[in-house]
C-alpha cells in the first residue's frame, strides 16, 4: 500500500500542477505503481470537474457561460498546462511533413510554431463549445459522465505509454516503459468495472453509455498507435500528453453530441 501511496504522488506529480514539493523516491516499484493510478487521477479530477460543476449550477448566480468558463478553467489549471505544452510540440511535429527523425527534432524545440498554437485554440475553442452546450440542460447522466471522461483519458495514457514503443531510448516515455511489466495495465479493467457498476446504481441505464464510451476511448488508442508509430516511430514524452488531451476532447465531444441526439 506504502508504494502504491508513493507512485499516487509520482502521478500528481508528473500529471497535474498540484503542489507535492516532497522529494519522492523513482525506483522500477514505485514508478510501476504511478502507472497504475493513473486511473484514479483521472477519476478524482473527473469528479471535481462534476462537484464543482454541480455547486455552481445550484448555488451560485452566475450564467451558464460563467460556469462554463470556470469548468474550462479548471481543466487547463488542474494539469498545469502541461499536457498542453505536448499537444503543441506534437502538433508542430506532425504538420510539418518531414521525416520520423526531423519531427522527433522539431518536438524538441521549445519554441512554439504557428501549426502548435493554431492546434491549441482549435482544442482549447472546441473544448469551451462543448462544456458550454452541454452544461445548458444537465441531467444526473451528465454528471456521471463528467466523472468519467478524465478516467478514460488516462487509461488511454496508461495503454499509449506501455503498448506502444518509444521513438526514443531517452526520455520520460522510455524512463517509465523501463519500469512496467507485462501485468501493470491488468489493474485497468478492474478499475472500470468497480466504477461502473457503483455508478449504475445510481442509473441503470449509464451502463449502456459506459460501454460507447469505453469503445470511443479504444478506438482513439488505436488511432493514436497507428499515428504516432507511422510519422514518429513510437511515443514520446510530448506524445503521451497529446494523448491524454486529444482523447478528453473526443469524449467531451461525444457527450456534446450524444445531447444533441440522444437527450443525454
Amino acid at each position: 500500500m506504502r508504494n502504491f501511496i508513493t507512485g499516487f504522488l509520482i502521478t500528481i506529480q508528473f500529471l497535474t500542477a498540484l503542489p507535492i514539493k516532497k522529494s519522492l523516491p523513482m525506483g522500477k516499484d514505485y514508478i510501476e505503481k504511478s502507472i497504475q493510478s493513473f486511473p484514479l487521477l483521472g477519476l478524482l479530477q473527473g469528479t471535481f470537474y462534476s462537484i464543482l460543476l454541480y455547486i455552481l449550477l445550484e448555488w451560485t448566480p452566475f450564467s451558464t457561460l460563467a460556469i462554463a468558463f470556470i469548468i474550462w478553467l479548471a481543466t487547463i489549471l488542474i494539469t498545469g498546462g502541461i499536457h498542453l505544452d505536448g499537444w503543441m510540440d506534437m502538433s508542430d511535429a506532425y504538420f510539418s511533413y518531414q521525416d520520423k527523425e526531423k519531427r522527433l527534432e522539431i518536438m524538441k524545440d521549445p519554441r512554439a510554431g504557428a501549426f502548435g498554437v493554431m492546434s491549441l485554440l482549435v482544442l482549447l475553442s472546441s473544448r469551451f463549445l462543448f462544456i458550454y452546450e452541454v452544461i445548458q440542460f444537465p441531467t444526473i447522466v451528465t454528471f456521471l459522465v463528467i466523472v468519467l471522461i478524465p478516467f478514460l483519458s488516462k487509461v488511454v495514457m496508461g495503454m499509449v505509454l506501455l503498448h506502444i514503443p518509444a521513438a526514443k531510448k531517452e526520455g520520460l516515455a522510455s524512463f517509465f516503459q523501463n519500469a512496467a511489466k507485462k501485468t501493470t495495465l491488468y489493474i485497468y479493467p478492474v478499475y472500470l468495472i468497480i466504477i461502473v457498476a457503483l455508478i449504475s446504481m445510481i442509473d441503470f441505464h449509464f451502463i449502456f453509455l459506459a460501454l460507447l464510451f469505453v469503445l470511443i476511448a479504444l478506438v482513439c488508442y488505436l488511432l493514436i498507435r497507428r499515428k504516432s508509430v507511422k510519422h514518429f516511430g513510437g511515443i514520446t514524452g510530448d506524445i503521451l500528453g497529446a494523448s491524454g488531451e486529444g482523447t478528453e476532447n473526443i469524449l467531451w465531444m461525444t457527450l456534446w453530441l450524444l445531447h444533441y441526439f440522444a437527450m443525454v
